[in-house]
C-alpha cells in the first residue's frame, strides 16, 4: 500500500529522519508514538503530500484512497451536518445516507441535528463531522491525528469499536493509551531519527522498549570493561620495547572499535503544583436540588455532597447530565429550588473545555500564566509551560497566535498554578501529549484538596479516581474505586440481569441434540454440571452480597459525622478491603468453575 524507503528529512540544523525506513499493508493498525517534536505530524504531511523528503522515497499504490483527520480545523465547508458526513461520497445514495446518520449517532449526534447547518456548530463537534464524513467513505487508509480529543467518553468507546471491524488500514496518533491498545495492533516508534515496528499494543511496546534498553545498558558495561582492559594494555606496554608493537595494535583495534553510546536518560516529568487551603471535611453539599432545560428535566430532588480529599470520576452516557453536575457543584449554572451548600474554607475552582475563551490576545503565554494571585517563581512557571509543551522562546508568543490546543493547554497552566482547594475539571487531557498526562495525573495524585473530574481517556481515570460518580438519567450512584471496578461492576449487574435466576442443566434448550453415550457416565456428567451450577450461583450470590455490602459502606462514608470517628472510619475501611478482596477471589473461583 505504502512504502516508506531510506527517508531523510530536515528542518534548518534539526534532523527529524535519517534512512527511515516503513511499509504499511492492507489491513495494518499502525500506532505513531514519539515524544513532541520528534516528527509524527511531519511523517503524516509526508504521507498526505504536502511535504516533499529531502532523500529517498515514498510509494503510494496506484488509485489508494487516503482520509485525513487533523488535530484541529477540519476542513467541512458549508451545509448540514448530515451533507457534511456525505460529503466525501460523491456517489450517496439512501444506503450511504442511513450509514451516515448510524455514524454520526455514534459520534453523539441527534437525529434533530442532521439539519443544523456545520458553520454553527462548535470546533469539537464539527471534528466529529469531518470524522463521519471520513468513516461514511471508507477510504482504504485512514490517517487520524488524535482522533479523540473531541469526544466523549461514549463516543470514544465507540469509535474504537468502529474501527476494530474497520475494513481498510488504519495510521493514528493518539495519547490515549486505553484507544491505542482497543485498536492498533503494532506500535511505530520515531526513535532516533528512524522508525521502527513494535508488534502489539501500547504496554507490550514500553515493556520492549524498557528490555531494549537494559540490553544496550548491559552491553555497554561489557564495552566499557572491555576498553578499560585493553587501555590498561596499551598503557602497561608501550613503552616497552619488547611489547610496543603488540601496544600499537592494540590501540588500532581500539581506535577501530565501534563504541556503544547509550540514548539520553529519558526524564520523568515530575512537578507539584502549589497546595491549597486546608477545606472543611463536608466540601460542597446539593440539597433537594432541581434542574431543567425548558421541558427537558435533567435532575428532580438531587441529593450530592463532596468530601474533603477525595478524587471523583463523573461517568455516564452522553447527555445523562456530568457536565450540569460539574456545573452545579461550581455554582456557574442556576437551578429551579433546592440548595447549593458550601462548606467552611471551600474555594471552588472549574475547568471547562471553554475557559480559553477567557485570555487575553496581546499577552504572551509567560504573562498569561504568571498572571494570578500567587507569586509563583519564574523557573517553576517555566517549567510547568514546558511540560505542557510550551519550550524555549514558546513562552514569548502572543495568545492571539495560539492554536485553539495551545489556548487549552495554557489555561490549563494558569489553572494549576494557582489552584483553589475545589478542582472541577471537564476534559483536562484533551490537546496533552503522554508524557503532558502522566506529570498532569501525578501532581494530581499529590493535590491535597478535592477533585472532580469527567475524561473520556480511561487511562487518566483509572490512574487517578478513588471513587467514580455513576450519571444515569438524573440519578447519581457512587462506586468505590477507579473505573476500571465501575466496568467490572456494570458488567457483573448487566449479566446478572440477564441471566435471571441459573438454568437447571437437565433443561437442555429446545432443538439442541441430547448426547447419548455410557448410561453411567452420562448421570456422572450430569451429577457434576449440577454441581458447578450450583457452585456458580452460590459464588454469584455471595459475590452480590459482598458488593452490596461494598457499596453500602461507600454510602456511610459520604456521611461527615462519620468522620468524627476516627475508629469507625479505619473499621468501615478495612471491611471495604477485605471485601474487595474476597470479592476477587470469589469471581475468580466462579470463572475457573465455568
Amino acid at each position: 500500500m505504502i512504502t516508506i524507503r531510506k527517508v531523510h528529512k530536515s528542518f534548518g540544523a534539526q534532523t527529524l529522519f535519517e534512512d527511515a525506513t516503513l511499509q504499511i499493508n492492507d489491513g495494518d493498525r499502525f500506532a505513531l508514538v514519539g515524544p513532541n517534536g520528534a516528527g509524527k505530524s511531519t511523517l503524516f504531511r509526508m504521507l498526505l503530500g504536502q511535504v516533499e523528503p529531502d532523500a529517498g522515497e515514498i510509494v503510494l499504490r496506484r488509485g489508494l484512497q487516503k482520509g485525513y483527520l487533523p488535530q484541529e480545523n477540519a476542513p467541512l465547508g458549508d451545509g448540514t451536518v448530515l451533507e457534511a458526513a456525505l460529503r466525501s461520497s460523491p456517489d450517496a445514495d439512501d444506503r450511504l445516507a442511513a450509514k451516515a446518520k448510524a455514524i454520526l449517532m455514534g459520534l453523539s449526534f441527534k437525529t434533530s441535528d442532521f439539519d443544523k447547518r456545520v458553520d454553527t456548530l462548535s470546533g469539537g463537534w464539527a471534528m466529529r463531522a469531518a470524522l463521519a464524513s471520513l468513516l461514511v467513505a471508507e477510504p482504504d487508509l485512514l490517517m487520524l491525528d488524535e482522533p479523540t480529543n473531541h469526544l466523549d467518553l461514549d463516543s470514544l468507546l465507540w469509535l474504537q469499536e468502529y474501527l476494530k471491524v474497520y475494513r481498510g488500514a488504519i495510521f493514528l496518533i493518539s495519547h490515549d493509551r486505553a484507544f491505542l491498545n482497543g485498536v492498533c495492533s503494532a506500535i511505530v516508534s520515531v526513535q532516533d531519527q528512524t522508525l521502527k515496528v513494535y508488534p502489539g499494543d501500547y504496554e507490550g511496546f514500553v515493556a520492549e522498549r524498557e528490555a531494549e534498553r537494559r540490553r544496550l545498558e548491559s552491553a555497554w558495561r561489557r564495552q566499557q570493561e572491555e576498553i578499560a582492559q585493553m587501555q590498561e594494555f596499551i598503557d602497561r606496554n608501550r613503552a616497552r620495547a619488547s611489547t610496543a608493537s603488540r601496544a600499537q595494535s592494540m590501540i588500532k583495534r581500539l581506535d577501530k572499535l565501534e563504541r556503544i553510546e547509550l540514548p539520553p536518560d529519558a526524564k520523568k516529568i515530575s512537578i507539584r503544583f502549589p497546595q491549597p487551603t486546608r477545606t472543611a471535611e463536608r466540601v460542597l453539599t446539593l440539597k433537594n436540588l432541581h434542574k431543567s432545560y425548558g421541558p427537558v428535566q435533567v435532575y428532580r430532588g438531587l441529593d450530592f455532597e463532596l468530601i474533603r480529599g477525595w478524587k471523583m470520576a463523573f461517568v455516564g452516557h452522553n447527555g445523562a447530565g456530568k457536565s450540569t453536575l460539574l456545573k452545579l457543584l461550581a455554582g456557574v449554572l442556576p437551578f429551579e429550588s433546592g440548595e447549593r451548600i458550601v462548606g467552611n474554607n471551600v474555594k471552588v475552582g472549574y475547568y471547562s473545555q471553554h475557559r480559553a475563551l477567557s485570555l487575553r490576545p496581546g499577552k504572551t503565554v509567560l504573562q498569561e500564566a504568571m498572571d494570578n494571585d500567587r507569586i509563583n517563581p519564574d523557573l517553576l512557571v517555566r517549567t510547568v509551560l514546558g511540560t505542557f509543551l510550551f519550550p524555549g522562546d514558546t513562552v514569548f508568543k502572543k495568545v492571539e497566535h495560539l492554536s485553539g490546543g495551545e489556548k487549552s493547554r495554557l489555561a490549563l497552566v494558569q489553572f494549576l498554578l494557582d489552584p483553589p482547594n475545589v478542582l472541577l475539571m471537564d476534559e483536562p487531557t484533551t490537546h496533552l501529549d503522554m508524557a503532558s498526562v502522566d506529570a498532569l495525573i501525578e501532581a494530581l495524585k499529590a493535590f491535597e484538596g478535592t477533585l472532580c473530574v469527567i475524561s473520556h481517556d480511561v487511562y487518566f481515570l483509572n490512574a487517578l479516581a478513588d471513587h467514580v460518580v455513576h450519571v444515569d438519567h438524573g440519578k447519581v450512584t457512587l462506586y468505590p474505586g477507579n473505573y476500571e471496578y465501575f466496568e467490572r461492576r456494570q458488567q457483573q449487574l448487566q449479566e446478572e440481569a440477564e441471566l435471571g435466576a441459573a438454568l437447571d442443566p437437565d433443561d437442555a434448550p429446545a432443538g439442541e441434540p441430547v448426547s447419548v453415550g455410557n448410561p453411567k457416565e452420562e448421570r456422572r456428567r450430569r451429577a457434576e454440571e449440577r454441581r458447578l451450577a450450583k457452585d456458580r450461583e452460590r459464588l454469584s450470590s455471595e459475590i452480590d452480597k459482598a458488593q452490596a455490602r461494598v457499596e453500602e459502606l461507600a454510602r456511610q462514608l459520604q456521611d461527615p459525622a462519620v468522620y468524627q470517628d476516627f475508629a469507625k472510619v479505619k473499621a468501615i475501611g478495612d471491611e471495604m478491603k477485605a471485601l474487595q478482596e474476597s470479592i476477587a477471589a470469589k469471581e475468580a473461583e466462579r470463572a475457573k468453575g465455568a
